[in-house]
């Protein structure tokens, strides 16, 4: 639709007919009352035509309106480790709260050696202590035992009734309290749920951390070069390792080995000390950047992730192939 007509005219360098395009997809998408669309409009307008122009602060003062005015919330794709940090910020309202009760109907959501039962049997009169996250895994520690939540491609939090993120591409456009697959209810009101429309998070009881490798965020340059070198698997591969750097999900690599000029089919070990300088350099940057603007789907390649798509750089058509097990864009010129 306009959507992809305008990625295509951006890609193709023609920011008048980009504009055009997108601001009549948010248009329609207003007259239908679809928010979410609304939004996903205006922001591949401001990745693709306004920051470009340096009118990114304009592009901003829409985005921030629009979703005041129409949804209170902001929009992502799907939660890689900025989602769920957004999902553990808002998580921070029910510390110092006691659960009064646990709801836990799908015995497929509970992890590992958890059951349904020992969630209902362990976690009321619990006072939740604190929020962590490493990766993609969201930690809830209480006076008990630690629940770790994981929430796949399609898992949201509601706390208190209120999502931090109103809509995940590949979920649904519903928004059903039938996919509510675990949720706790707090002495004195108020709760904390995942919805999940699609089953492929869950909730475990003192998961092992240890299984996780280093936050993305926080790992520092020495670890992550020898990561990078006991590795013959390709870049990409080795980056969505969640056992060896927690938290990169698909479209966080892709964005990041745009920016720092390497090829996703190229193996690990094969980068010389000053790339893995760069590329740890990048994706910290990268991370820092995209968690400002809004979620892992505000890179700047994200726009042109589309079949026919063009390098926001340099004007390349995008390779699209399955690398690590995921679709993969990325430029052959200045990728390498």
């Amino acid at each position: 639709g306009a959507l992809g007509l305008g990625r295509l005219a951006a890609a193709r360098g023609d920011p008048k007919a980009a504009e055009a395009a997108l601001e009549g997809a948010a248009k329609e998408a207003r007259d239908a009352e679809i928010p979410g669309l609304e939004l996903r409009g205006l922001a591949q307008l401001k990745v693709l035509v306004l920051e470009p122009a340096g009118r990114g602060a304009e592009a901003s003062a829409r985005l921030e309106a629009l979703a005041k005015e129409r949804l209170g919330k902001p929009l992502a794709e799907l939660p890689e480790m900025l989602e769920v940090e957004a999902y553990r910020r808002a998580a921070d309202a029910v510390l110092g709260r006691p659960i009064a009760a646990v709801h836990a109907p799908d015995e497929w959501y509970a992890k590992g050696d958890t059951t349904t039962d020992l969630l209902r049997e362990l976690l009321p009169g619990l006072t939740v202590t604190g929020t962590r996250r490493i990766g993609k895994l969201m930690l809830l520690d209480t006076d008990g035992p630690v629940v770790g939540l994981r929430y796949g491609m399609t898992g949201r939090i509601l706390v208190d009734a209120t999502a931090p993120i109103e809509a995940l591409e590949y979920s649904s456009d519903r928004d059903d309290p039938a996919w509510d697959r675990f949720g706790v209810d707090f002495r004195g009101g108020g709760s904390l749920v995942i919805r999940d429309p699609r089953r492929l998070g869950g909730v475990e009881l003192d998961p092992d951390e240890s299984k996780l490798g280093p936050d993305a965020g926080r790992v520092t340059r020495k670890p992550f070069g020898v990561i990078m070198a006991t590795s013959s698997a390709p870049l990409k591969a080795r980056l969505l390792d969640q056992s060896r750097i927690a938290g990169l999900g698909n479209l966080l690599v892709d964005e990041t080995l745009f920016r720092a000029g390497l090829a996703p089919d190229r193996r690990a070990d094969s980068l010389a000390e000053g790339e893995v300088d760069r590329l740890h350099r990048v994706m910290r940057r990268t991370i820092t950047l995209l968690g400002e603007r809004g979620g892992s789907h505000t890179g700047d390649l994200q726009p042109a992730r589309v079949r026919g798509g063009r390098c926001p750089r340099d004007g390349a058509e995008l390779r699209r192939a399955g690398v690590g097990g995921r679709t993969t864009y990325w430029c052959p010129e200045h990728q390498t």
